[in-house]
């Protein structure tokens, strides 16, 4: 901590070495500056210092860059994040986005947390220290997110308390129990009361009116769950930003776009949620929602805008976002506004990224470790077994592209008094395992729209609480997958016959692995084409399946306690008479 004088005495510096007095450490010459400020772009050169932006024009430097016209923009932010669901550790991720344009981002580590409570969000911070890549944390606010599912800790307000002082911590994230804030939960509303002037994020899918206006009244000022203008019109009326979403499960880019004008544009963020890293390597991170708002017809200054400035104004971040005299040197460099190829990568000033790819040894690993997660009862065979107690049940229908779900009643398969498989109907098997107290809980449900001819797929990755969720055509193959996932101490495998096709362990909690992304991506694009060959025809299965747990996304859900109308917030029954 820097005392009053050596502040005094940096500041007079600064004002010495922006006045042209003394040379700078870096001057990038002949850069097209994306200014997000004014809204334009005029060519000139940027002198860097200390990490920080000094100043326009010609000064004397150390080290000059010429860029040769090339653009320069501010480093990108994604506005909102689950680093788990890329299942990678924070240095290993940061690896991947900084060479997208990414230079910060601001995590909920809400998945994390689910599992290890406060060591788990501990471990995300204490991993991100040396990451390269700006790290800024939203407390998890919902952990559990509901009472209709069995977690492995539980946060309450004044646990969240203990870390609010940290620097690096912005706020509280995702109010994901809007029935909690609408209806005054006290402990709910105490954990708004903590954030004092600090951020509290939203998560309201659909919720409009009355009840939506009491929900920013709290004091929450931002949504990241809308899927069409007209709900993104309304919160955006009432005042919240708007942080458009693009992941690997929920897409809603295209649907959001239209709404964004001159008027109001600075109203909206860009995010990516949760986005599985062969997403990332195939399209980008937040410079695909860059580019693909550009090509939209979205005005690139104002794209770029919704990628860094606003956000970073957003969560108070004040020497972010902007190409500036006194901002961090947070910088990117491309050559072509609708390609947005990123040729080079700056974090305060330095280089980190060139032509795709991170700059060798720059990010250390890190070799923290968190304790053992996965607390299972015994397995046995017949634990998926599901008895017919009707002829017609509840089905989750998956929507692609989404992570709602729809309902729907149909027909049973019935064999000798058991449900079956239908995978004629594309009707199978789903079930959850609780994995944190060893409580021997399984429940058991029917899902369709996986596609799923033969075999099954598992996972310890199960939003929120993260227990063992399992789909499959034969009991046999759903209980190989289960007992895999077991011995991994978490991860996602396939299986058929009896026999484990293919497995990814992720013993960081069950969400991360501690190898590298490399090794993440190839075993994860191996399992995916194994999905495809067991009859899948949706793009990502496994985070498909992920979201089938989630009890506050509407319309059904299923977590260990049973299956859920996600719309009345409650159990329900999965048999029905017609």
């Amino acid at each position: 901590m820097k005392d009053f004088n050596e502040r005094v005495q940096e500041i007079k510096d600064t004002i010495d070495i922006s006045s042209g007095n003394k040379k700078v450490d870096t001057l990038i010459k002949n850069a097209r500056v994306i200014n997000t400020f004014s809204g334009d772009i005029y060519k000139t050169d940027v002198a860097i210092n200390a990490g920080k932006i000094i100043g326009f024009g010609n000064y004397p430097a150390r080290q000059v860059i010429d860029i040769k016209g090339a653009y320069l923009s501010p480093g990108f932010i994604d506005g909102h994040i689950h680093v788990e669901s890329t299942m990678v550790k924070i240095p290993e991720f940061a690896k991947v986005v900084m060479p997208c344009g990414t230079t910060s981002v601001v995590i909920d580590p809400h998945e994390i947390a689910n599992v290890l409570g406060l060591d788990g969000i501990k471990y995300m911070l204490s991993s991100s220290v040396d990451a390269k890549l700006g790290v800024y944390v939203m407390l998890p606010s919902c952990v559990p997110s509901t009472n209709l599912e069995t977690a492995g800790a539980e946060l309450s307000s004044h646990d969240l308390s203990l870390l609010l002082n940290d620097e690096r911590v912005l706020g509280i994230g995702e109010m994901m129990n809007y029935p909690g804030v609408i209806y005054k939960d006290d402990e709910v509303i105490k954990k708004i009361a903590i954030a004092k002037n600090k951020l509290i994020d939203g998560h309201a899918p659909m919720l409009r009116d009355k009840q939506l206006y009491a929900y920013v009244s709290a004091g929450i000022k931002s949504d990241h769950e809308c899927t069409d203008v007209n709900e993104a019109r309304e919160k955006l009326r009432a005042g919240m930003y708007i942080m458009i979403r693009e992941g690997t499960a929920a897409k809603n880019l295209k649907s959001l776009l239209p709404l964004v004008n001159s008027e109001n544009s600075r109203k909206f963020i860009f995010v990516t949620d949760d986005r599985h890293l062969e997403d990332i390597y195939r399209e980008g991170h937040i410079n695909y929602l860059v580019r693909t708002a550009i090509k939209m017809g979205i005005e690139p200054v104002r794209a770029i805008q919704m990628a860094t400035i606003n956000t970073a104004e957003y969560f108070g971040l004040k020497e972010l976002g902007a190409v500036v005299p006194g901002y961090n040197a947070d910088l990117i460099v491309f050559e072509d506004l609708k390609k947005m190829k990123i040729r080079s990568v700056f974090k305060d000033g330095q280089l980190v990224a060139k032509d795709g790819k991170i700059i060798d040894g720059i990010i250390p690993e890190y070799k923290g470790k968190v304790r053992g997660t996965l607390n299972v009862k015994w397995i046995e065979h017949e634990d998926f077994a599901l008895k017919a107690e009707g002829k017609y049940a509840k089905v989750i229908n998956v929507i692609p592209g989404e992570i709602l779900t729809k309902e729907s009643v149909e027909r049973i398969k019935e064999d000798a008094g058991y449900v079956s498989s239908d995978v004629e109907r594309d009707i199978l098997k789903i079930a959850v395992i609780e994995r944190h107290m060893a409580s021997g809980r399984i429940a058991k449900a029917l899902v369709k729209g996986f596609g799923l001819k033969k075999g099954a797929i598992a996972s310890s990755v199960s939003h929120d609480s993260h227990n063992i969720v399992v789909i499959g055509t034969h009991d046999g193959d759903m209980y190989t997958a289960a007992v895999q996932v077991v011995k991994m101490q978490g991860g996602i495998c396939a299986a058929l016959n009896g026999q484990v096709l293919e497995a990814l362990p992720l013993p960081v909690a069950g969400l991360m692995s501690d190898r590298s992304a490399e090794f993440v991506s190839e075993k994860l694009k191996r399992l995916e084409e194994i999905a495809r060959s067991l009859g899948s025809r949706l793009p990502d299965p496994f985070m498909a399946m992920s979201f089938l747990t989630l009890p506050p996304i509407p319309e059904i859900r299923i977590t260990d306690r049973g299956l859920i109308d996600a719309v009345k917030f409650k159990v329900t029954n999965l048999f029905v008479k017609k």
